[in-house]
């Protein structure tokens, strides 16, 4: 497409928008600390980030914080837009466009109860035990299908972090900056422990599901994510919220949200 009729496609879009009084509506699960809600205000690295673009390219946003498989559910039945902090998937491409910027990379490792101790360097030494994964979450075809320990899941992280304290589960699998929020918000540091090991790494993006004009959107989107990325402001930003990475990965298992 000329370069011309790209531009007027996304003018159009964007008028569209504002003739209408419609937002973009985009769900998400809380995710702290990439997106979450303190006292009736959405914060986190993520949103922030998203929400400053968006502002940017002048689209105005409707947000909904729901549990992850609502999510995923409310994309596939048209009610929503578009996802923040979701994984790509190949399985996904039909629905969904990604930015060629992802927001942020997440790495997912396990925590364990100091009580009951399971540290490991292989998830081939979990036999017999169970693990704590969330709903709607669609994880390696590795720690899927491994039939050496055992999956339940909980509605929240916090019920996950809840039942390894009382000794239900013996793992959680979840982010690691997830997982150490939510160790201090429930005041638990001393007695859980993270596992050094990272079973994987992966982006998590803002993705919008296919239709009219949504192409160049996401184009926009990702150019003025990628510049916003080089700007003290993100620096700022992503050290407020304890940007942190460890070289300690697992090959060839991924966990896509």
């Amino acid at each position: 497409m000329p370069v011309i009729a790209r531009l007027t496609t996304l003018l159009l879009l964007c008028l569209s928008f504002a003739a209408q009084a419609e937002k973009l509506r985009i769900v998400t699960e809380p995710w702290a600390p990439y997106v979450y809600e303190e006292n009736g205000k959405i914060l986190g690295l993520d949103y922030e980030t998203t929400a400053i673009v968006f502002k940017r390219l002048g689209i105005d946003v409707e947000w909904q914080l729901l549990p992850w498989k609502r999510c995923l559910a409310m994309l596939e039945q048209g009610l929503a837009d578009g996802a923040l902090d979701i994984f790509h998937s190949d399985e996904r491409d039909a629905l969904l466009l990604y930015p060629s910027e992802p927001l942020s990379d997440v790495e997912f490792v396990m925590f364990y109860a100091n009580a009951r101790p399971h540290p490991f360097r292989t998830l081939d030494e979990l036999d017999g035990l169970t693990v704590g994964t969330s709903p709607g979450y669609l994880y390696s075809q590795a720690f899927r299908e491994s039939s050496r320990f055992k999956r339940e899941t909980a509605p929240t992280h916090e019920a996950n972090f809840g039942k390894l304290q009382l000794g239900r589960i013996d793992l959680l699998i979840t982010d690691r900056r997830v997982g150490r929020h939510v160790l201090k918000a429930l005041q638990l540091g001393d007695q859980i422990t993270e596992n050094p090991l990272v079973v994987s790494r992966q982006s998590q993006y803002l993705a919008v599901r296919r239709k009219a004009g949504m192409d160049l959107l996401v184009q926009r989107f990702g150019a003025e994510l990628k510049r916003f990325k080089h700007e003290p402001a993100y620096a700022e930003l992503s050290a407020r919220y304890g940007a942190g990475s460890s070289a300690n990965v697992a090959p060839r298992d991924t966990v896509p949200r």
